[in-house]
């Protein structure tokens, strides 16, 4: 098994994952990252100052593979 990292990145910075999670192969990880982005972008809809974000999945090896959820409107909340 592999150790992925799932850093966040938002409006406000980057905020590395130090302890990462073991998965059997890298389609297990994005599986892990699509559920935790969904879970983050559910938490950052109710604020009034919504960030995009992301997540950036790396092993010990560099840079894997990259989630985002971008939040864009074309009209002003009412």
């Amino acid at each position: 098994m592999l150790r992925y990292f799932f850093d966040i990145r938002d409006g406000t910075g980057l905020y590395p994952d130090e302890e990462g999670l073991e998965f059997p192969d890298q389609r297990s990880a994005e599986m892990e990252a699509a559920r935790t982005l969904g879970e983050l972008a559910r938490d950052f809809a109710a604020l009034d100052d919504r960030h995009d974000v992301a997540i950036e999945v790396r092993t010990g090896d560099g840079p894997v593979f990259k989630a985002a959820f971008i939040f864009e409107t074309r009209h002003p909340r009412q």
